[in-house]
C-alpha cells in the first residue's frame, strides 16, 4: 500500500513570502497546494516546487468569497489528498493614516487579512484535525499586530486579531493534538512592501523601519519560511498558541 502523501496548503502562495514558504515546505518533503487569486502566478510557483521533487497543485480563489475558498480547497484535496498543514499567508495592505482612510479601505483590509483567514481555516480544519498530532495551522500575522505600525492602523488591528484568534483556536484544538501558531514578520523585501513606499507617507515609514532594524537589512521570504518550517515540523509537536517574531530584532517585545 502506497504511503499517504503529506500535504500542506499555502494561501497567497504565488510569490513573495508565500512562494518562499511553499519552496521551504517542499524541501521538507511536503506536497504543496498553492491557493492564490493569481492562478498564473500560482502555477508558476507550483513549477518551482515540482523542481524540488515533490507534487504541487494550484487553485485560484478570492479568499474574501467563501464559495471560492470552498471550491479551491476541494480542488486541492482532489489533486493532492487531504492537507495536514495549513499556512494562512494571504494578505494585503495599503499605507494610509487612519484619519485619512475610508470605510471602503477598512472593509477590504479586514476582508483579506482576517475574514479570509477565517474562511480558509474553516475549510481546512476537518482534514487538519483528522491528522491528529501531525496537524498544524500556521498563520502569518505581522509585528504590526504586536506593537502597531504608523500608517497601518486597520492592518495592525487585523494582525492582532489573527494572534488572538490563533491562541483561542489552539485551546480548542488541543484535544485533537493539533498545534496552532503564528509567525510575525517584520519588514520583508517583497513586491508588496516595495509598493507601499510609492506614497510619500509610505516611503517615510518604510525608510524609518529599514533603518531601525538592528541587523541592518530587510527580512527575506526565506527568513520567514524557516520559522514556518519549524512550526510544521515534528520537533514543534508540543508548541502551540505561540507567536514568533522574525524581524531582525526590530521588535523585541515579549
Amino acid at each position: 500500500m502506497a504511503e499517504e502523501r503529506t500535504v500542506a496548503i499555502v494561501t497567497g502562495g504565488a510569490g513573495g513570502i508565500g512562494g518562499g514558504i511553499a519552496r521551504r515546505l517542499a524541501r521538507a518533503g511536503f506536497a504543496v497546494g498553492i491557493l492564490d487569486r493569481d492562478l498564473a502566478g500560482a502555477e508558476s510557483a507550483c513549477a518551482a516546487v515540482r523542481e524540488l521533487g515533490v507534487e504541487s497543485a494550484a487553485a485560484d480563489a478570492d479568499i474574501t468569497d467563501d464559495a471560492q475558498v470552498h471550491r479551491a480547497f476541494v480542488q486541492l484535496r482532489e489533486r493532492l489528498g487531504p492537507p495536514r498543514v495549513l499556512v494562512n499567508n494571504a494578505g494585503w495592505d495599503s499605507f494610509a493614516r487612519f484619519r485619512d482612510s475610508t470605510a471602503e479601505l477598512w472593509d477590504r483590509v479586514i476582508a483579506i487579512n482576517f475574514r479570509g483567514l477565517l474562511s480558509c481555516t474553516q475549510a481546512a480544519l476537518a482534514d487538519v484535525c483528522a491528522a491528529g498530532e501531525r496537524g498544524r495551522v500556521i498563520s502569518i500575522a505581522s509585528d504590526a499586530g504586536r506593537v502597531g505600525s504608523s500608517g497601518e492602523a486597520v492592518y495592525s488591528g487585523c494582525k492582532a486579531a489573527i494572534i488572538g484568534f490563533s491562541k483561542a483556536l489552539a485551546r480548542e484544538l488541543a484535544r485533537d493534538k493539533v498545534t496552532v501558531n503564528v509567525v510575525c514578520p517584520g519588514p520583508v523585501d517583497t513586491a508588496l512592501f516595495k509598493s507601499m513606499a510609492e506614497t510619500e507617507a509610505g516611503a517615510k515609514v518604510v525608510e524609518g523601519m529599514s533603518r531601525a532594524i538592528p541587523f541592518r537589512r530587510l527580512g527575506t521570504p526565506e527568513d520567514v519560511a524557516e520559522a514556518v518550517a519549524f512550526f510544521a515540523s515534528p520537533e514543534a509537536r508540543y508548541v502551540t498558541g505561540q507567536v514568533l517574531s522574525v524581524s531582525g530584532g526590530l521588535t523585541m517585545a515579549g
